[in-house]
Order: structure tokens, then C-alpha cells, then sequence
């Protein structure tokens, strides 16, 4: 049977981010993707125009759908927006005993757009985190769920992943990507070991999407049934790939090439 990944996420009508770019990394990594839209955004290269929440009845039937016919080897959430959605989405999943899921908390667009409420902060921490098999922060996000002062110097990543294992994900995989310095160096902690995986950084400003497409490449991997460490290699050479051959199209900030990674290498 074809591995099964869901992504519980917001439309990204610009097609970069969100549901379009997790089915996208899915379909590259030959694992069978399906989706409970959260939210519909109006959006493109330039920013986000609009942001339209659905309904928490049509959540839970979207998430009653695919789950009880179809299911699920890995789920991962992106945008979540409000405190209602995440309480129903972690009500749903608790229930249902997903036991691989991984969470990209999305707070703010590339262009500075917030798309987590301020109220949702908490309710991400307390329901959603306990039942992540990894969580997929970059620092101010980390520093944020963790409540922590806010810090961009890399000598921080190790305690900023210790306080945030600290509130119930198995693996933290804190990005480092929007750091400074020559290397992108994102870090991977289980409660015990520390392990770094770094990339040349690469030059270009059209890196739409690249939370999105790594924690959906995460996802399709540990759908197949690698190890959280396997999949976190895997995921890393397919961003890094994507953003080596991003997309100069629109007026803004482009998307990354979801098609430029090869699984036979």
C-alpha cells in the first residue's frame, strides 16, 4: 500500500505555501497526500490579501472524511490560525490516536502578516504540543511557544530546543535557516542527544514556502516509516534542493522548486 500523509493546513491560493506546497512535496516524495483545509487565504508573491477561517464543523467533517475511509501513516499541521481550530483539530487527533504528527507552527507570513492569533499561542502550546511527534519551530517561534526572551544568536538553538521539548513534543527541530553565518544549521533534539545537520546557505530572496515544503517532506518520510532522523536528512536535501532551484515568478518573493528533488538521488 502507498504510504498515507495528511496536512491539516491554510490554502495558499499563490500555490508557494500551505496545503498546495505540502501535496506538492508529497506527490515528489511518492506518498499519497490529503487535506483538511483550516483556512482560505487570498494570497501571492507580493503578501497575503485575505484570510478566511473555516467553520469548526467543516474542520472535523473534513477530518471525519479522510481519516475514518482513508487514514493516515503521518499528519502534519500548518496554519491553524485560531484557538477553536487548534482545540478541534487536537481533540480529533487525540481521539483518533495519531500516532505520527508533526507541527509546523505558522505565526507570520514572509511579507509580516500574522497567522496564528494571539490567543491561539497558548491553546498551541497545551493541546497541540503534547501530542507532536515533532514540532518544527524557527527560533522567534521557538522562543515564542517556549516563553522564552527572543534571541537570534545561534548559541541559544540548545536551550531554546531544551525548554521546548520541555512542554511535550518526542523531537524538536529547531530551523536555523534565518539565522546569520555561512551555514544554514537546523538541530534536532530528542530530550537526550543533540544532532546538527547543516547546508550551504544559498543566495536568493524567493524562499516562499520553505517551512511548509521542509515539515511536508518530514511528514512523507516518516509516512514510508523512516526514523525522525532518517526523515530530517531526507527533508533537509529536498529544501535545500527546492531553494536551489526556486521560482523567480510574480513581483514578490517566489516559491521553492517543489519539482527539483529526485527521490532516486
Amino acid at each position: 500500500m502507498i504510504p498515507r500523509a495528511l496536512t491539516i493546513a491554510g490554502s495558499d491560493s499563490g500555490g508557494g505555501a500551505g496545503i498546495q506546497a505540502d501535496l506538492k512535496t508529497f506527490h515528489q516524495l511518492q506518498v499519497y497526500g490529503m487535506s483538511v483545509i483550516t483556512v482560505l487565504t487570498a494570497q501571492n508573491t507580493l503578501g497575503v490579501q485575505g484570510v478566511y477561517p473555516q467553520t469548526k464543523e467543516c474542520i472535523e467533517q473534513q477530518l471525519r472524511s479522510v481519516l475514518s475511509d482513508i487514514g493516515a501513516d503521518a499528519v502534519k499541521t500548518g496554519m491553524l490560525y485560531s484557538a477553536e481550530i487548534i482545540s478541534c483539530v487536537a481533540n480529533y487527533l487525540r481521539e483518533t490516536g495519531v500516532r505520527q504528527l508533526v507541527i509546523d507552527p505558522v505565526m507570520i507570513a514572509k511579507g509580516g502578516t500574522p497567522l496564528l492569533q494571539e490567543e491561539a499561542v497558548d491553546a498551541l502550546r497545551s493541546l497541540l504540543l503534547p501530542l507532536a511527534t515533532v514540532i518544527m519551530p524557527n527560533l522567534p517561534e521557538a522562543c515564542r511557544l517556549a516563553g522564552l526572551p527572543l534571541t537570534d544568536r545561534a548559541e541559544d538553538m540548545e536551550d531554546v530546543a531544551r525548554a521546548l521539548h520541555a512542554l511535550g513534543p518526542r523531537y524538536v527541530l529547531l530551523k536555523g535557516g534565518h539565522l546569520g553565518g555561512g551555514d544554514a544549521v537546523d538541530l534536532l533534539y530528542d530530550g537526550h542527544e543533540m544532532l546538527r545537520l547543516a547546508s550551504p546557505r544559498i543566495a536568493t530572496r524567493h524562499t516562499h514556502g520553505t517551512g511548509c515544503t521542509l515539515s511536508a517532506a518530514l511528514t512523507a518520510e516518516l509516512a514510508k516509516g523512516r526514523s525522525v532522523q532518517q526523515a530530517f536528512a531526507t527533508a533537509k536535501a529536498f529544501i535545500d534542493a527546492a531553494i536551489g532551484q526556486a521560482l523567480a515568478i510574480g513581483g514578490g518573493i517566489g516559491p521553492t522548486h517543489h519539482g527539483a528533488y529526485s527521490v532516486t538521488g
